[in-house]
């Protein structure tokens, strides 16, 4: 016999999957353990005709069970009297749950556990895969488990599978209405006063530097839906972990929230013998009182709850530093080659002052450069390890007013804290709420310990995910710490699939690539000036590896000298704040995000931001890159943004951009999928005169160009070999109003290689004259025979042919570019040369002629065989002198 179960106390996504697991197991038995919900009690005596055919799990003979299935649970305290079957030899255990295994987890012989937004959307989606058929009222109940347990597929836990399967539940009828009015229940009296007693009692407390709210009551009656009570008052106070704690009934009943990585409340709630996720959780005591609980529960915490942060957590390394022998000018231009307002200052290899750029400032006000800046430095500061707690340090910048705090291991500079480190740690978290896109954690979550390991789980297939553990255990053996950067990162955290991963590496990056590629059979090539490796793999995958630097212009427009720095240098000199997240690699850190420069915040609200003023300045080609994020993602360029661009074309600094370094950041915009918006935003700001002085997006020309997009879509849908270059059809189109000269001074200007200008741009003025030619010959006869359209088109570059019919105004010519493109061009004739010296030709002139005129008759349809082709040959050859031998047409 066959029993389907849950948890007690159960819920809507219990009532769901029991439901969807009745169609999977035909025949067994529904029985809840103990008592349901309210609002699921609530709910079924008001539509009874959902209610499922269940029995009480006291009538069933448990001897007779032969397999148990289980839904949304692993604890055996929790199914009742169904947990002493547990231990019978040969009883089979199947489990469904969102839930992690844990090392008190029952151990199942089939079922299906895997992290999602509920236990329904499991078993919904074995239903969906198998075709089963769903009557409307099983729909509507898996679908209510589906929505109560993901916040109406809100909450950051939801995963693209339990959106599929709720759109598949409404295909086979699901009630939404039904649906939003059972979860829509307004608080009753009695859980109102029950609010109303937890808020009085709410108390926060800090346990090893973590805030831990704690609110408990006693009621003389039974009050259900605690959770939503909990999960109200943790968005009414804004609190970063919640325990409720409430007696009644003769039991008390813990209920628990938490938004930081350093208070797993399902861990810590299974010590109660409930259970439930790092971020929300629940478990039943019996036989206990209140009080006793409560004291219990902050012994636990005091145990669990990890210490917060130390200096080694946020501080900077390494850190740049100035030799005791520089002036006050000189130590001016290190701080501001490095952005620095502070620096170590260094006697043979021992730190021995500080100078702050307040100071050196002030110092050159009294025109005191020449001076030595030991004679200015502060040489009272507070030594750090890296375990001195923040608060010690915190109180030291504050009380002292200091900005600065090195960082010791011994007598070594291992690294330092400054006020903006210690600002980011605060306050970082307020830019990142969590939100619609991923859990960011909550308010003073350090920017370095938001963990996406889930989400790293969920959104990258195995293999990758493989290889990012791969690179992490690397790393932890050879004590360098390892982060994915950029763009990886920043489409990982919106969905966008993306696997062109890029490491960066705190310590030598090329040792670090060197040493991964020994492990794991890969080729490295490597870049000493810039401190870069490509990791090639057997199959020609590859991985960008980089050590952290800093970048610094020595003038505008030029390429940046690069240095060795720290992780937050590294991601400071990166161009825009979304491209500036980290993800660590390592063992015991993977998976946690960091955000110095607010990255999550501008990608919730899907802006493009610059790091700092002069961002355009040092590198104008950031002013393209801007616009094509902009129009890849979705997203806008903030206003401030907006203002540096135009600051940046007024100074003109795109003229001291090399032409290659300009073609390079063209060709990526053109390259987008839908590059129109990209062009029109250009012109917007004026850059199209960057390239040439007489290229404007007049409205003619943005028709041509929009037309390239179309007539590219077409080519698309033939799937033919050739290979297409995209970029080469749109930039003849943008300059489809330059005379020969002007375009190919912009090609001059923007260095396009003499390949390219072979194969393609050399051919813009014969395309253009044989467009014109047609046009003409159309006007004098509208009837066309393919073998002039092959001789029109025959040796022009497949780019030129597609922008021609972009160009073209007459719906003829883009036939006719369409008939040569995907028929007329591969057109080939049987015989070759050797074919007619069989035939009897003697070698000579003839032979051009003739196969020229066998390819007109194969063109024309005069033959449609080799049989024919074969007795036009023989007739060609047996004229006279080449007598009825057509020339081609021309």
């Amino acid at each position: 016999m066959d029993v389907i179960t849950t948890h007690t106390n159960a819920d809507f996504d219990c009532l769901g999957a029991m439901v969807a697991a009745a169609r999977l197991y035909p025949g067994a038995l529904i029985a809840f353990p103990g008592s349901q919900e309210k609002a699921v009690r609530d709910f079924l005596a008001v539509r009874p005709e959902y209610l499922p055919g269940v029995v009480r799990a006291k009538d069933i003979d448990l001897d007779a069970i032969t397999r148990l299935i289980v839904v949304d649970c692993q604890q055996s305290e929790r199914i009742g009297r169904f947990s002493g079957l547990l231990e019978r030899p040969g009883l089979e255990i199947h489990i469904y749950d969102h839930h992690p295994i844990t090392e008190q987890s029952i151990r199942p012989t089939g079922g299906l556990i895997r992290p999602c937004g509920s236990s329904s959307t499991i078993l919904g989606g074995l239903l969906m895969e198998q075709a089963v058929e769903l009557t409307p009222e099983e729909a509507t109940l898996i679908m209510l488990g589906i929505h109560e347990d993901t916040g109406r597929l809100l909450f950051v836990s939801t995963t693209r599978d339990d959106y599929r399967v709720a759109a598949w539940l409404m295909e086979r009828g699901a009630q939404v209405s039904v649906v939003a009015e059972a979860l829509s229940q307004e608080l009753s009296s009695q859980q109102m006063g029950l609010l109303k007693r937890l808020l009085t009692t709410l108390k926060t407390t800090t346990i090893n530097g973590v805030n831990i709210s704690i609110a408990h009551a006693t009621s003389d009656q039974y009050v259900g839906d605690i959770a939503a009570l909990a999960h109200l008052m943790r968005d009414m106070e804004n609190l970063d972990t919640l325990f409720v704690v409430v007696a009644m009934e003769g039991r008390i009943y813990l209920v628990a929230r938490s938004r930081i990585l350093e208070v797993n409340v399902g861990e810590i709630l299974r010590r109660f013998h409930g259970g439930g996720h790092a971020t929300a959780a629940s478990a039943v005591v019996r036989d206990q009182t209140l009080h006793q609980v409560l004291q219990r529960l902050e012994e636990q915490l005091r145990v669990e709850v990890s210490p917060r942060f130390c200096a080694g957590d946020i501080m900077s390394a390494p850190v740049k530093t100035m030799p005791d022998s520089v002036s006050i000018a000189e130590a001016r231009d290190l701080l501001t080659r490095y952005n620095c307002n502070a620096m170590p200052v260094i006697a043979a290899g021992r730190m021995i002052g500080i100078i702050s750029r307040k100071i050196v400032e002030k110092a050159l006000y009294h025109d005191l450069g020449d001076a030595p800046a030991i004679d200015f430095m502060h040489t009272e500061f507070m030594r750090a390890a890296p375990t001195t707690p923040i608060a010690d340090i915190q109180e030291y910048m504050v009380e002292g007013n200091r900005r600065f705090v090195p960082v010791f291991k011994g007598e070594e500079l291992a690294g330092a804290v400054t006020r903006t480190d210690l600002l980011r740690h605060m306050y970082g978290g307020r830019r990142g709420e969590p939100g619609a896109l991923y859990d960011v954690g909550a308010l003073g979550f350090s920017p370095k310990n938001r963990s996406i390991a889930g989400l790293l789980g969920k959104r990258l297939p195995i293999a990758a995910g493989k290889l990012l553990h791969d690179l992490g255990t690397v790393g932890d053996e050879l004590g360098l710490a390892v982060y994915a950067i950029g763009g990886f990162v920043r489409d990982l955290l919106l969905g966008v699939a993306n696997l062109d991963i890029d490491v960066t590496v705190e310590g030598d990056g090329i040792f670090f690539a060197e040493q991964f590629a020994a492990r794991h059979g890969c080729r490295v090539r490597s870049h000493r000036t810039f401190n870069t490796a490509v990791v090639i793999f057997p199959d020609g995958a590859k991985i960008d590896v980089a050590s952290t630097r800093l970048e610094y212009y020595e003038s505008p427009g030029v390429l940046p000298t690069v240095e060795r720095s720290s992780l937050r240098h590294d991601l400071y000199r990166r161009d825009f704040t979304i491209n500036t997240l980290a993800v660590c690699l390592n063992g015991a850190s993977f998976g946690r995000l960091t955000d110095y420069y607010g990255g999550q915040q501008d990608l919730q609200e899907r802006l493009v931001r610059v790091l700092h003023n002069l961002s355009f300045v040092e590198d104008p080609t950031r002013v393209f890159r801007a616009i094509r994020f902009e129009q890849r993602l979705g997203f806008h360029i903030a206003p401030h943004t907006e203002n540096l661009i135009r600051s940046a074309v007024r100074m003109n600094v795109l003229n001291r951009v090399g032409g290659l370094r300009l073609l390079n950041e063209l060709i990526q915009i053109l390259r987008e999928k839908e590059p129109v918006g990209a062009i029109v935003r250009m012109a917007g700001f004026g850059l199209l005169p960057f390239v040439h002085p007489a290229l404007k997006l007049l409205p003619e020309i943005r028709r041509v160009v929009e037309e390239t997009g179309r007539v590219l879509a077409w080519f698309r849908l033939l799937y033919l070999p050739d290979a297409c270059e995209q970029w080469q059809v749109y930039f003849l189109a943008l300059g489809d109003r330059l005379t020969n000269d002007e375009f190919h001074d912009a090609c001059r200007r923007l260095a396009v290689p003499g390949r390219i200008s072979a194969k393609v741009f050399s051919h813009r003025r014969q395309a253009l004259g044989t467009l014109d030619a047609i046009q003409r010959r159309l006007r004098r006869n509208p009837e066309v025979r393919n073998s002039e359209i092959y001789d029109w088109f025959h040796g022009l570059p497949l780019e030129m042919l597609l922008y021609l019919a972009a160009r073209a105004n007459r719906e003829e010519v883009r036939r006719f570019v369409s008939q040569y493109v995907s028929h007329l061009r591969q057109v080939r004739c049987s015989l070759d040369g050797d074919g007619l010296a069989a035939l009897g030709l003697a070698p000579g002139p003839r032979f051009r002629t003739i196969m020229d005129r066998l390819l007109v008759a194969r063109l024309d349809g005069e033959i449609v065989n080799d049989e024919q082709e074969r007795a036009l040959a023989l007739l060609l050859i047996a004229s006279d002198s080449g007598a009825g031998v057509a020339k081609m047409h021309h």
